[in-house]
Formats: structure tokens, C-alpha cells, sequence
């Protein structure tokens, strides 16, 4: 094995500075790995930051299981379900749940002197996590979110904002239309962008006191509970505990509790989201055959021109298992090369994308402003793997081409 190595290195290290067609050969070759390799690693962290990206925001708005009754009618006009302090308590204490807190909703109307809009008012209590509110807050500050006194606050959205033509300050007149016309004047006390417009087009937030007088529900009357869990990869896991706890449950006003992630709750955005995993495998599939094709037309040329070594080895004792050996070591140097450049384009493409985002994108459609990149390392390792496997894979068979070169002639072969 030692000799076949040093053979490769020579070949490899040689440069071919008499070869003037193995040259360009040489360098498509590396180029194809090199851009094939950088294609795959700048799509994989795209999609992966992608998906990621608009998961977390569909996740931030509302949680990863959503616990609610089994009799409602739509998603937010909930039959109530009980959701005081023990439940919450007993919820926290599934492996696998982190935090749990209460919401409400109802779907009306904001008027202004020239305008409507539709909308739906979420109210949330103190416990509620702040975290995702406060990273998209754009402007003003939030309400306070409490379960015993109504704030008269509430955050909307910059699309609604610029709709009705609204700011900071300024009093809206809300309308909700239930055995009767219901009013209530909120403060706008902030504004957030989510960019997502399943969102941002319709709701606002205040306090969860306020929808339960709204709704006309006792005080531990709520529309239902989210749940955050640890992992998100074991979402469906907890899941299932979750419904084996509290399924078919049924609660002091008769209300039966049903719990659902946030993947049944939103399965056109999630089903969208597995597709772009297609798109993936197929620039994966591509960019790797164009790499491996490249290398093999290099190497045929490479074999071609090393006739004359080949037959003076052969002369020498060496079977076609050793010949073939040195020019797939040979091989292995030149796809090295290429994956070192294409490690060093993608990963830096990534890196500029990452830190500059000098490429964007319009939020209205992809729901973010710009491309997001994530850099796994076991994807990246895996990729960078797979492509190596690959490339020597396809080179195998074309190396057998050194068994068809005869000594007698190949010694004599220009």
C-alpha cells in the first residue's frame, strides 16, 4: 500500500507540467467538485435556516401543543375549558413539557372614521412568555398582561397599523358581534412584525381579563392552554403523553379538553415546509452527479495519458488491482482539493449571508426579509462525507480501464 501511495503523490504532485491536456482536465475536475460541494452546503443551511426560521415564528405565536375543547367550532372562536393554576401545574410536570400558560381569543372588528378591519383579539395572561412579543416588537411598549384588571392596551400589528392608519397612542374602537353589539376602546401601547401574514393581518393582544368579560366566562375560564416543550424534535412524543393525560378529560363546566400540536393546528404551513426538503435532495442528487461526472472524465484523461507508466509498471510485476489503487489515491487528492475550495466558498457565502445578509427576500411571500442560513455541523460533516464516498464510488468503475492497457503495446504508446 505504501508504494501505490507514493506513486499517487508523485502523479498528484507532479502537476503534469509536459501534459498540456490533463491540465484543464485536472482543474475542471476539482472546479466541478468544488462548486457541487459548495452548491450543496450553501442549500442545505439555507433551507435548514429557512425552515427553522418560519417554524419558530409559527411556533412563537402560538406554542408547540395547544391544549383546548374538543367542541370547538373554529380555531378562534373556542368553547371555553377550564385553566386554573392545577392544571397548569399538572401540565408542567409531563416529561417533556417546559412551560405552560393560558390564552383567549374572539374574532371581531376595529373602526376607525374611514376604515374597518377585521381582527382577532387574543388575550394572555401574567405567565405568559414575553420572549418572542419582545424580539418583534417594532415599536412602543407591551401591555400589561394580567387576569384580574383590565389594562385597556393592546399590541397590533404594522400591517393592521398601516391599514387603518394608526400609531402608537391612538384609541381603537373594537367591535364584536355576539347576541348583540359588544365596544371596547383599547390603547395602542405597541406595535410588533412577525412578517408572518397569517398573523399579522388579523390579531391583536391584551390582557386575558379582558376577553373573559368579553366572552362572559368565569374567571378560570379560558379558550385554552399552550404548552412549550424541551426538544422540539420530540414534539410528537410529548405529545401523545399529553393527549393520554388529558384527552377525553372532562372539566367542571362539562367542557372535554383536547390537545393538538402545532403541525395539526397549521399543516398547510408545516406541508409546505417538508416540501422544500424535495427541492434539497434534488439539487443534492445533481450537484453530486455533476461532481462525479466531472472526476471521472478527468481521470479517463489522466489514465490516457499515464499509458506509458501503466504498461512499464505492468512490465514490473504490478497487477491491475495495484494500478487501479494508485490512480484512485490519485483521485481522492484531487477531490480533497476540490471539497477544500468548495468548504471555503459555501461555508464563506454562508458566513456573509449569516452576519451581512446582503441578499433579501420580500416577507410578504417567504415571511422573511432575508435568506436565512444555519450551518448544522452533522449536516455539514455528513455532506462533506457523502460527497467524498460518492465521487471515489463513481471513479471505480472507470478505473478498470487500466486492465484493457497492454504491456507490450502501452510501453510504446505517445
Amino acid at each position: 500500500m505504501n508504494w501505490k501511495l507514493f506513486v499517487a503523490r508523485r502523479i498528484y504532485s507532479s502537476r503534469e507540467g509536459k501534459k498540456e491536456v490533463s491540465k484543464p482536465a485536472v482543474r475542471i475536475a476539482m472546479a466541478g467538485i468544488a462548486i457541487g460541494l459548495a452548491v450543496m452546503i450553501v442549500s442545505v443551511a439555507v433551507v435548514l435556516g429557512f425552515k427553522h426560521q418560519v417554524r419558530d415564528k409559527v411556533v412563537g405565536l402560538g406554542s408547540d401543543i395547544i391544549l383546548s375543547s374538543i367542541d370547538a367550532s373554529q380555531l378562534y372562536q373556542m368553547a371555553p375549558v377550564e385553566g386554573n393554576d392545577s392544571l397548569m401545574h399538572v401540565l408542567e410536570q409531563v416529561p417533556g413539557v417546559k412551560h405552560a400558560q393560558r390564552f383567549s381569543s374572539k374574532p371581531g372588528m376595529i373602526m376607525t372614521a374611514d376604515n374597518f378591519q377585521g381582527m382577532v383579539l387574543k388575550g394572555v395572561g401574567q405567565e405568559y412568555d414575553l420572549k418572542y412579543l419582545t424580539e418583534h416588537l417594532v415599536e412602543g411598549t407591551l401591555p400589561a398582561f394580567t387576569d384580574s384588571v383590565a389594562s385597556n392596551q393592546t399590541l397590533i400589528s404594522r400591517s393592521i397599523a398601516d391599514k387603518l392608519g394608526v400609531k402608537v397612542g391612538d384609541k381603537l374602537y373594537t367591535y364584536f358581534i355576539e347576541d348583540g353589539v359588544r365596544a371596547r376602546r383599547l390603547t395602542v401601547s405597541g406595535i410588533y412584525q412577525t412578517n408572518l401574514s397569517n398573523y399579522d393581518d388579523y390579531f391583536l393582544v391584551t390582557d386575558i381579563y379582558t376577553l373573559g368579560r368579553l366572552n362572559n366566562w368565569k374567571s378560570d375560564q379560558v379558550s385554552g392552554l399552550e404548552l412549550e416543550v424541551t426538544d422540539y424534535n420530540q414534539l410528537e412524543a410529548v405529545t401523545d403523553r399529553v393527549r393520554a393525560l388529558i384527552n377525553d378529560r372532562t372539566d367542571a363546566y362539562g367542557s372535554t379538553y383536547c390537545a393538538r400540536s402545532v403541525e395539526e393546528v397549521y399543516p398547510q404551513i408545516f406541508a409546505w415546509l417538508n416540501l422544500l426538503d424535495t427541492n434539497v435532495w434534488v439539487i443534492l442528487i445533481l450537484m453530486t452527479g455533476v461532481a462525479g461526472f466531472t472526476m471521472i472524465s478527468g481521470l479517463l484523461i489522466i489514465i490516457l495519458e499515464r499509458t506509458n507508466m501503466i504498461g512499464v509498471l505492468k512490465a514490473l510485476g504490478a497487477d491491475n488491482a495495484s494500478i487501479r489503487r494508485i490512480f484512485l489515491l490519485f483521485s481522492v487528492f484531487l477531490i480533497g482539493k476540490g471539497m477544500l475550495w468548495g468548504n471555503i466558498i459555501g461555508v464563506g457565502l454562508c458566513l456573509i449571508q449569516y452576519f451581512f445578509a446582503p441578499f433579501k427576500l420580500d416577507p410578504v411571500t417567504y415571511y422573511v426579509n432575508t435568506v436565512p442560513v444555519e450551518l448544522n455541523i452533522g449536516y455539514y460533516l455528513l455532506l462533506n462525507l457523502a460527497t467524498l464516498l460518492v465521487a471515489v464510488g463513481m471513479l471505480i468503475g472507470p478505473s478498470f480501464l487500466v486492465s484493457r492497457i497492454h504491456p507490450a503495446r502501452s510501453i510504446r504508446f505517445e
